[in-house]
């Protein structure tokens, strides 16, 4: 089993190691892309305006020193050739949830989703709290399990997003996308007359509803949501003729 990995947290975050070891435990080929900072926030940008460098950090890992989802281009095109294409995209394990709006300004899910555009399956794995180094059998069982079970949630254009409660093992629980925002609020750090400087607040509120993402952690088990970037939510016909109409 080929393993591609990467992050959003940068090549040398811990959960992106607590993840190769467990990936390495189950006797897969890792290879390793990940950028070269830390890119909160960075949901699915790509880079075309600079050059982007990818620096070898030992065998079979790789920092690049654009976002996320270069990193998956990158590998793809670069890094694995034709005869070592991934049968396998991990992402994180992110440092903090990837629930509700998150799923959106995620650059964790973000490679996943780009590995899906791949045709690759893809996981992305997020957590509160740091991963554990005897955690890594854990985790290396429940991708074990997830790899050999892939024909039940894999389909073109799908991924699986994982947030992970503190202890593990766990039971997987299907759970509903949740609210619970990030980046709402702002402060205001100076202001004059036709400029006014701000930063954005970190932090969520914390707000849960039964069976979203935080329900199911509060529960103890991992919340699992799959996803698939070419969905849509068709009109109905009659608001096509009400909106044609509107024109004439």
């Amino acid at each position: 089993m080929r393993i591609l990995m990467s992050n959003d947290d940068g090549v040398d975050a811990p959960g992106l190691a607590r993840l190769a070891a467990a990936a390495r435990a189950l006797g897969g080929d890792v290879t390793v892309v990940a950028p070269e900072r830390k890119w909160t926030a960075a949901s699915h940008q790509l880079t075309f305006d600079r050059d982007l460098v990818l620096t070898s950090r030992g065998e079979g890992t790789y920092a690049c020193s654009g976002a996320p989802a270069d990193c998956v281009i990158a590998a793809m095109t670069i890094v694995c050739d034709a005869a070592h294409r991934p049968d396998l995209v991990l992402a994180g394990i992110n440092d903090k949830l990837n629930a509700g709006e998150d799923l959106a300004y995620s650059g964790t899910v973000a490679i996943a989703r780009e590995a899906a555009l791949w045709g690759l399956p893809a996981i992305a794995l997020s957590s509160d709290a740091p991963v554990a180094v005897d955690a890594v059998s854990a985790l290396a069982g429940l991708l074990g399990m997830l790899w050999d079970a892939r024909a039940t949630w894999h389909a073109p254009g799908c991924w699986l997003a994982l947030d992970l409660p503190p202890r593990l093992p766990a039971p997987l629980v299907q759970a509903r996308v949740g609210r619970d925002k990030i980046g709402a609020a702002t402060t205001i750090v100076s202001s004059t007359p036709g400029r006014i400087v701000f930063r954005l607040r970190r932090g969520r509120p914390g707000t849960s509803a039964q069976d979203d993402e935080r329900d199911v952690l509060a529960r103890g088990a991992i919340a699992v949501t799959r996803h698939r970037w070419d969905t849509a939510m068709p009109l109905p016909d009659d608001a096509f003729a009400a909106l044609n109409g509107a024109r004439s």
